[in-house]
């Protein structure tokens, strides 16, 4: 396909979302769409500008990049300790992936309960719901990552009088990390999906506050503008994810060709 040809691929994928905007407006102002059931676009950009400019959606908007950030860091940190003792080890896969497999199985939000019983209804609830749900992608990938690496990779470096941590650290790792970096992506993903529902616990602040206070007072105009925030974080923390991925396995014969 020619340089042309994908420009305009390119810039035809643009077409139909504006299409939708523009019929969404039409029958928002026409009176199709009342207000109170869906704000048309061009509220929902006003109410983001004054929701900027007034520094309320950058005040939550902080709330919410901590309790994510702090539950996927507890979250991955344990899904990958985990994945290496039962990756690494008969033992320890033993030991470690019949409990995880039960996890599995557990819908994360049926715990809201239940942790709240255990924690209250403060921030630990909140952080915990997201460390426990973004653990188990990140676990599931890098065991699979494990043991899926090459046995002649392995060979070749027992040949060449490698210790065991020398073999787990120069061969194993660097074979399981596109694995660890695809269960990254499923984890900030996942956490996005259950901050939604944890920012709905006795939340003073964050994008889940801002709901709650909009639907309290039939705001959809805040509400689209916190979606669209929600969107855009899955969205950054994908590309963002990718950029990693494309620069640490630079090694890899189909990413260089692209």
């Amino acid at each position: 396909m020619s340089s042309r040809a994908l420009a305009r691929f390119g810039h035809s994928r643009w077409l139909s979302p504006l299409v939708l905007l523009a019929v969404w407006e039409l029958a928002s102002r026409s009176g199709l769409i009342p207000e109170r059931t869906l704000a048309a676009p061009s509220a929902v950009l006003a109410t983001l500008w004054s929701l900027l400019m007034s520094g309320e959606l950058p005040q939550n908007l902080l709330v919410s990049f901590w309790r994510v950030g702090l539950g996927l860091a507890i979250g991955v940190s344990l899904g990958t300790v985990l994945a290496l003792v039962a990756g690494l080890s008969r033992p320890g896969e033993a030991a470690v992936d019949p409990i995880m497999q039960i996890k599995r199985t557990i819908p994360t939000l049926a715990l809201t309960p239940l942790f709240i019983v255990w924690f209250g209804i403060g921030e630990t609830p909140k952080v915990a719901l997201i460390a426990f749900a973004s653990m188990f992608p990140v676990y599931l990938n890098l065991y699979s990552g494990i043991r899926g690496v090459d046995v002649r990779l392995l060979e070749g470096a027992r040949s060449f009088g490698l210790s065991r941590a020398e073999l787990v650290w120069h061969v194993i790792l660097p074979g399981a990390l596109p694995a660890l970096l695809v269960g990254l992506r499923y984890s900030l993903s996942i956490a996005l999906l259950v901050l939604v529902v944890a920012e709905q616990i006795n939340a003073s602040a964050g994008l889940g506050y801002l709901i709650n206070n909009a639907r309290d007072f039939m705001r959809t105009d805040i509400i689209v503008v916190c979606l669209l925030v929600y969107a855009m974080l899955g969205l950054g923390a994908d590309a963002l994810v990718r950029e990693v991925e494309r620069r640490a396995l630079v090694w890899r014969p189909s990413l260089i060709k692209a």
